[in-house]
């Protein structure tokens, strides 16, 4: 309940200014009474020019301090500010303050609350597309961002893609080029094989017709290196040609006849030197057609098959033997050179 005992008067000492002798200003001693609030007794009187000065500094003032938001002040009622006359006074005119000389005018009231109270985070070309408002453009460059990295992970996507069908298409065709020269290298072996295969027959073929069997009509008896008591030396040491008796017998080479006749268990006997050394014996003849020195070719008639010397019947006894006087397979010897008694 509100006390009616009238509240005690503040005690002002009364001061003169050197500079100014006619104004003078009191000191104000504030006690516990004088500051306590007087209920129902006074009214503040409402200042409109002051209270529009105080306005637009305190907006001035939140802006400054608000300048890295987004506030605005728009739905802000004005505030009417009472001062006493002694800081008034003091007050400096708020046409005065730096930036606000327009904000202070009657006509740019509307405007300074109606607009936002700072543009801080808008960049010039936001600015220059009219853009005024920081958190609508702060979202506009969210949603770019977002975008842009949208683009930039489908652009990865893309080129990885591409370039896995790029490795996987070299692969192929890198298998594919092994597989032809695969094929190109097996047909060229086959092609040289075939190659080989057919020089070796016409060598044979050539060797064919310059060697020739040494008789025909013949059986092929005995081989060479067989074991048996009918050989002195307990081996057969030749290819034996069973005929009958007055067969021709051909050179099967052309040379040389390096002797001709009589020679003990051989009988009748013609030895043919060949070109390179080789000595081909004919044993067992009945009739002997060459002598020592003459030259023979291949296939020409040099005696007849018979049975002379150590024999059991008609037959042509073949010994091979070096040039250095070895003894050689008869059978290997004539089907090395194309034949194939």
């Amino acid at each position: 309940m509100a006390s009616n005992k009238p509240a005690p008067e503040a005690v002002f000492e009364t001061h003169s200014l050197g500079s100014e002798p006619d104004r003078a200003w009191g000191e104000w001693n504030p006690t516990e009474e004088s500051i306590r609030p007087v209920r129902g007794r006074h009214r503040v009187a409402k200042q409109r020019g002051l209270a529009r000065s105080s306005t637009v500094l305190g907006v001035g003032v939140i802006a400054a301090v608000g300048a890295g938001g987004i506030a605005t002040a728009q739905d802000k009622p004005a505030v009417s500010i009472s001062l006493p006359d002694a800081i008034t006074d003091k007050l400096p005119d708020a046409a005065s303050l730096p930036g606000m000389g327009s904000l202070a005018s009657d006509d740019s009231e509307s405007q300074v609350l109606a607009a936002p109270l700072t543009t801080a985070g808008l960049t010039t070309a936001e600015t220059e597309q009219g853009a005024t408002d920081a958190g609508e453009a702060l979202r506009a460059r969210i949603l770019q961002q977002a975008e842009a990295q949208q683009t930039g992970a489908d652009a990865a996507r893309k080129a990885a893609a591409e370039s896995a069908a790029a490795e996987q298409a070299a692969a192929e065709a890198k298998k594919q080029q092994t597989d032809a020269e695969k094929k190109i290298e097996e047909a060229k072996k086959k092609a040289e094989a075939e190659a080989r295969a057919k020089a070796e027959k016409e060598r044979l073929a050539k060797l064919a017709a310059s060697y020739a069997i040494p008789t025909s009509s013949y059986t092929i008896t005995s081989t060479y290196g067989q074991a048996g008591s009918l050989w002195s030396s307990g081996q057969h040491t030749g290819l034996d040609f069973a005929a009958p008796t007055g067969t021709p017998l051909k050179a099967v080479h052309s040379g040389t006849i390096k002797s001709a006749g009589w020679s003990g268990s051989y009988g009748y006997r013609t030895v043919l030197e060949l070109d390179d050394g080789t000595e081909i014996w004919y044993a067992h003849q009945s009739s002997i057609s060459v002598s020592a020195g003459q030259k023979v070719t291949t296939g020409e008639v040099i005696g007849r098959v018979g049975a002379t010397g150590n024999v059991t019947g008609a037959h042509l006894h073949l010994e091979v033997h070096t040039a250095g006087g070895a003894g050689l397979d008869p059978m290997s010897w004539l089907r090395g050179k194309g034949l194939n008694p």
